[in-house]
Parts: C-alpha cells; sequence; structure tokens
C-alpha cells in the first residue's frame, strides 16, 4: 500500500522548471526524507502533495487520491498533519487551547492531554503561548501537527530550535508515530537526523531527482572507500604492519582503501598471530552528509557546465 505515489511531476513559474520530471512513492508507514538545497524544489513538490499548488504535468496519489482535486481536498485535509518551519498560532492562547481549538477541525483526533505529553508540554499545559521558549513553540507545532492523528504527517525542520534532549524526544515520537502506521514525509539539513528516521532519500536538486536510496546505500555511499585506523600496540613499528598505512599521525595509522574486508582480515589476523590488540580500531565509511554535500555539488556543477 502506498501513501504517496509521484509520477513525471513538473511545474515551471515561467522559464523556471521548480519541478522537473520527479518521481518516487513512499510505502504507507514509512519515514520519508526529501533532501535537497534551497532551490532545489523540496518545498514545490510538498506544497503540491499537500494540495496548495497545482501541478502542470504528472500523475500525483496521496493516500489514494489527488491532491489537486478540488472535491477530494476537504477529504484529504482531515487525514494529513502539516508541521512547517514557522506556524503563527494565537499568542494569547495556551497551550492547552490551541490543541483544543485545532482538535476540533478533526473526525477523530488524539486526546488533547496525550499530545501535550507526547510533545513534552505537561508543565506548560495552561501558559500562553507568548510566554513559551522558542523551542517550546516548536514542540507546540509539532503538536498541532498530530492532535488530528492523521495517516500522513510532514514535517519540515521539524528539530530546529530544539536542545539535544528535546530533539531526541521528537525522534522518538516520529519513530512511534511510524510504527502505530502514520506515513512521515520528512524535510531536514540536519543529515544526522535523516539518517536516525528515514527509511528512504531522495535528494533533489534544481528540480530533478540527484540521487535516491536507503542512508546507508544512498551515492554508493555502502561502498567505495572506507577509512580504517587504529593506535600502533607498544613495540611494534610501523614496517612490521601486513598492510603499508595510507598515512600515520604519532601512533595512529589509518588506512584508506576500497577493499575493506581483504584489509580487516589481514591486519586483524596479524593481530592475533602476534598477540597484540588494534587499541581505538575504526572502520569509517563516508558520512551521510558527505554523500549529500558531493551529489549536491555535482549536480550544481554538472548544469553549470551544461548551460556554459
Amino acid at each position: 500500500m502506498l501513501a504517496l505515489s509521484v509520477k513525471s511531476l513538473h511545474k515551471s513559474y515561467g522559464r523556471l522548471h521548480a519541478v522537473n520530471d520527479v518521481s518516487f512513492d513512499v510505502v504507507r508507514g514509512d519515514v520519508f526524507a526529501l533532501l535537497g538545497p534551497n532551490g532545489a524544489g523540496k518545498s514545490t513538490t510538498i506544497e503540491i502533495l499537500e494540495g496548495f499548488l497545482k501541478r502542470d504535468d504528472g500523475d500525483v496519489r496521496v493516500l489514494g487520491v489527488d491532491p489537486g482535486d478540488r472535491s477530494k481536498q476537504r477529504w484529504l485535509r482531515s487525514r494529513i498533519g502539516v508541521v512547517l518551519q514557522e506556524l503563527t498560532v494565537e499568542p494569547f492562547f495556551t497551550v492547552r487551547q490551541v490543541l483544543e481549538r485545532n482538535a476540533g477541525y478533526y473526525p477523530t483526533p488524539r486526546r488533547v492531554h496525550d499530545v501535550i505529553d507526547l510533545v513534552g508540554l505537561r508543565e506548560k499545559a495552561d501558559v500562553k503561548v507568548k510566554r513559551l521558549s522558542g523551542g517550546q513553540q516548536r514542540r507546540l507545532d509539532i503538536g498541532l501537527g498530530i492532535i488530528g492523528n492523521p495517516e500522513l504527517l510532514f514535517l519540515d525542520e521539524p528539530t530546529t530550535g530544539l536542545d539535544p534532549a528535546a530533539r531526541r524526544m521528537t525522534w522518538e515520537l516520529i519513530r512511534a508515530l511510524s510504527s502505530e502506521g502514520t506515513t512521515v514525509v520528512l524535510s531536514s539539513h540536519y543529515m544526522d537526523e535523516v539518517e536516525a528516521l528515514a527509511r528512504h532519500v531522495v535528494v533533489l536538486t534544481r528540480g530533478r531527482i540527484a540521487a535516491t536510496g536507503t542512508p546507508s546505500s544512498l551515492g554508493g555511499r555502502d561502498l567505495g572507500h572506507v577509512a580504517i585506523s587504529f593506535t600502533m600496540p607498544e613495540g611494534i613499528a610501523v614496517a612490521d604492519l601486513p598492510v603499508v598505512p595510507s598515512c600515520c599521525e604519532g601512533l595512529r595509522v589509518e588506512f584508506d582503501t576500497d577493499r575493506e574486508l581483504e584489509v580487516l582480515s589481514r591486519l586483524t589476523n596479524w593481530a592475533l598471530d602476534e598477540k597484540v590488540s588494534l587499541a581505538g580500531l575504526s572502520v569509517m565509511r563516508q558520512t551521510l552528509e558527505d554523500v549529500y554535500l558531493r551529489l549536491t555539488h555535482e549536480a550544481l556543477t554538472s548544469s553549470d557546465e551544461v548551460r556554459s
């Protein structure tokens, strides 16, 4: 069962192709991340999915219906939740009053006190919105997004302004929503957040898809070079190692290789034979942020070369 189906989506503003032949599917209950630099087409794509913007071409289905069909939009609104980067909330209402008011817009909302607990605002339930800190207001934004008990939740930079504890609490909430069957569409500039939450990722650049895959495999991240490093055992010289290191910094040696298993096997078998330890042994692949920056840079550079 698909929560989202996007086929050959196009949207232009004059001569600017904001979204150009974009296609992807999202399975119900998944956490899906739509990434890209500013101006890549993320906001346009999401606004089309939410039913706020008309597409030029392509086939789009959200929870099985066309979000551009006006006769379906009221039905769709009752089943999706939206958390934007900035929401306008009445400053003289309390947290409880804002949530109670918005709960009335939905056929089967969550209980208000449950939402207050889920977003960590129990002690602020009867405090006016204008008295909340920036991070607390962001938690309220998330509460407003989930009060309707949505089947599909759009989250735009959900943890901006949150302290580390609140950020991790929000991650746990997103995981819990997904496990209950809620589909989450996430847009974030925090790659650690994407890696922790998303099951599938699409990267957009200049309105086109630059890469798609799981966080661990995006852009060939699960292949290619790795950096193996450890601290040299006492009394052992670099020349004694079974593999020549790529670099040495003091007692720390590093091996850059695309033959991970072979190099690891030779090093660990040697250490066992010599009865020495490889202190601090680590195997590091490219981070998701490294891959994201490479993909977006390559796409932008390629586009510039075509125009020139």
